[in-house]
């Protein structure tokens, strides 16, 4: 009987949990809803790409609006030439009061916090970041977070636009760190590999992941260390240029 009811309150929970994911990921994707609430729509295509910027925010610097647009021609086509020719065209940016994050990325969709660029103006390559997610496009059970946040900070590292205006820049390396605590600490290992190691590399564990072929064995097999001795490597070195 306890068993019993056991499995029912665990199937209740996963049911639960379920449904409350399904409407997470229906409030994301419901771009319709985004539009009725939109105080500004602006459709703009160059080249191959387009962009709709959804603005929600009544008073939303438009400044920084069109350095987001900058920014998103200038290192999307970038991102998307190196990494993966065959990403998504079709972009959309919707400036987001009810998201508290700072922004986030996936299904062609870009969301940012307005309220982080009223005290974050400058910080205008957190799209070279998040649309290197749209690039990467891995599908589930991929990988590990922390490659794929160290690849977007890698890509932020080394194409963004004005990361000094930002005041952003990687991690100096401490002994505490590891290398899965990704964004800028996993970043700094990245182009330490990039680097020192072997040029392309990061371009090949980028591959490795959107293919689901990534193992393990990925590090001993295309730079004759496993990730640990890797790190060990970094850490008596850490000297990036």
């Amino acid at each position: 009987m306890i068993k019993r009811v056991f499995r029912y309150a665990t199937i209740f929970v996963l049911s639960f949990l379920f449904s409350r994911y399904a409407e997470a990921q229906d409030r994301w994707n419901r771009i319709d809803k985004d539009l009725k609430a939109a105080v500004a729509v602006d459709t703009i295509k160059q080249g191959k790409y387009t962009l709709v910027f959804i603005d929600k925010s009544s008073d939303f610097n438009q400044q920084v609006k069109e350095k987001l647009i900058e920014t998103f021609f200038i290192n999307y086509p970038k991102e998307a030439k190196i990494y993966n020719k065959k990403t998504t065209r079709n972009v959309i940016f919707v400036i987001d009061p009810e998201y508290t994050g700072v922004a986030a990325a996936g299904g062609g969709i870009v969301r940012f916090n307005p309220e982080w660029f009223k005290k974050n103006p400058g910080d205008i390559d957190v799209v070279t970041h998040e649309v290197m997610h749209l690039v990467q496009s891995y599908p589930e059970g991929a990988g590990p977070g922390w490659i794929t946040e160290g690849i977007a900070d890698y890509v932020r590292y080394t194409l963004g636009i004005d990361n000094a205006g930002a005041n952003w820049k990687l991690t100096d390396f401490d002994s505490k760190q590891s290398y899965e605590n990704a964004y800028r600490i996993t970043a700094r290992f990245f182009y330490w590999m990039e680097t020192t190691k072997k040029k392309g590399i990061i371009k090949k564990l980028d591959a490795a992941m959107r293919n689901k072929e990534y193992t393990e064995t990925f590090w001993q097999e295309h730079l004759g260390k496993n990730v640990d001795e890797l790190w060990e490597e970094y850490a008596e070195n850490p000297v990036i240029g």
